[in-house]
């Protein structure tokens, strides 16, 4: 069976945020740093070469495929921010009709900048991931 590639590593994620060239986008990455860090209660870590993630939850498929991914985190990708909400969108509605300009994905909230949306908004968004992950 496939190994997952995308795992934790020894990397700096300071050195990560501060090599991002956007200034604004590397300002709002060291913003979710915090938010994040707030929320879980967990400090960052490099999973992969591009993600920032907090927390770690087991997972194991019908398949029989397993393995451990982060609760929550993000990466400032070249066109947006990319926030990872594990659980996925169809539980949100509400707050997605209250948090602003954005795209989704399956797992992915995409974000070009975070005066884009309602920041107590985020949080409630991410709060609810991290707590709906844990209890699974």
């Amino acid at each position: 069976m496939a190994e997952n590639k995308t795992k934790p590593t020894d990397a700096s994620v300071e050195e990560f945020l501060n090599a991002v060239p956007d200034e604004r986008k590397r300002a709002d990455s060291f913003r979710l740093v915090e938010i994040m860090r707030e929320i879980t209660g967990e400090e960052p870590v490099m999973w992969g070469d591009s993600i920032v993630g907090f927390g770690s939850y087991h997972y194991k498929y019908a398949s029989g495929r397993e393995g451990d991914q982060g609760l929550t985190g993000f990466s400032p990708r070249k066109a947006s921010l990319t926030i990872y909400i594990t659980p996925g969108f169809d539980r949100y509605g509400d707050l997605l009709g209250r948090l602003g300009k954005f795209t989704t994905s399956k797992v992915c909230l995409y974000v070009k900048r975070l005066s884009d949306v309602d920041e107590a908004v985020l949080r409630e968004l991410i709060r609810d991931s991290v707590e709906v992950m844990r209890a699974s």
